[in-house]
């Protein structure tokens, strides 16, 4: 399994400074992917996000761009389009081909180097990387500065990261593949759904690797030194032909498997995202691609964090 990269026409590369603890990635849909995208956190930062909705003009996107530095990550974005319009891709126009390139950025200011942050060179030398061989996973591209369980802030926090995952669906829809890629930059703690056990997240002392559990933390009113600063953002993939209002709702049923791995998701300080893209021609039914979709969002959330190794003074579990 190679993970995201197992749908054809798709090609992904990182770019990561373990200096500073920060980078981005770069997912590659050169020939155009059909893109959909559903908003679920309250805290996020993107670019070029309307080009997703069903009534935009533009068909398709060229690239979807994740990104750490908040905000100034976003300025990754222009390398991967500058990329792209060196090889005469984009959406056509009088002037030239115009690259579509959607961008969501996460917090990771609080490690590593806060003035070092994802700049346009960085995302074109991500774009240049781009592979179709398997996703490089754990404390890279976007989720190099990634954390998880940051209710008590950093200092009881542990490392995120990136995971991705391939579900290859069944008799009727054997040629049919789901794949996601996230970077887990949660406020939450990571659970694994199979034996109900938290595997990552916020820990009850900073030498200490027993879990304090965020959700009753919070029922609790403890916030100790969480200021903010998370998001998990996620790009599910497939070879079924979607339109653009069926990858929108692919993107929303992939939400689930954030839902069934991240305790709590979605809060008023995450920023979490899915893109949905579409690149191929097979046939299946929306619903059964969203099922898919949700296993695969679920068991890359799982492998970011086992993938993450200790950074920044931050432990992980890889």
């Amino acid at each position: 399994m190679n993970g995201l990269t197992d749908i054809p026409g798709i090609r992904v590369g990182h770019a990561s400074d373990y200096y500073a603890l920060t980078g981005c990635t770069a997912v590659l849909c050169e020939c155009g992917a059909v893109a959909g995208a559903d908003i679920r956190g309250s805290a996020t930062g993107t670019q070029e996000f309307d080009t997703l909705s069903p009534g935009h003009v533009t068909p398709h996107v060229h690239a979807v761009v994740f990104a750490g530095g908040s905000a100034f990550g976003l300025e990754s974005a222009s390398g991967v389009r500058r990329y792209l319009a060196g090889r005469g891709l984009g959406f056509p126009t009088p002037g030239g081909p115009v690259p579509i390139v959607p961008c969501a950025i996460l917090y990771d200011l609080a490690i590593g180097k806060p003035h070092v942050r994802p700049t346009r060179e960085m995302g074109e030398a991500a774009a240049a990387a781009a592979i179709t061989g398997p996703v490089k996973e754990g404390a890279v591209g976007a989720g190099t500065g990634a954390t998880v369980g940051k209710i008590f802030g950093m200092a009881r926090a542990m490392k995120g990261g990136v995971g991705s995952y391939t579900v290859q669906l069944e008799e009727r829809y054997a040629a049919v593949k789901v794949s996601a890629l996230v970077v887990v930059n949660a406020l939450g703690d990571v659970r694994d759904p199979e034996t109900g056990k938290l595997i990552a997240g916020a820990r009850a002392a900073p030498d200490s690797r027993e879990f304090a559990n965020t959700e009753k933390a919070m029922k609790r009113g403890a916030m100790g030194g969480f200021k903010g600063g998370n998001t998990t953002l996620t790009v599910v993939a497939t070879n079924a032909r979607l339109t653009k209002l069926q990858a929108t709702k692919l993107a929303q049923l992939a939400q689930l498997g954030m839902a069934r791995t991240i305790y709590p998701v979605h809060t008023m300080s995450d920023g979490d995202i899915v893109v949905a893209l579409s690149v191929g021609e097979e046939r299946a039914d929306v619903n059964a691609l969203g099922v898919a979709a949700a296993e695969a969002v679920a068991e890359s959330v799982l492998r970011a964090v086992r993938k993450a190794p200790t950074m920044g003074g931050v432990p992980g579990l890889a």
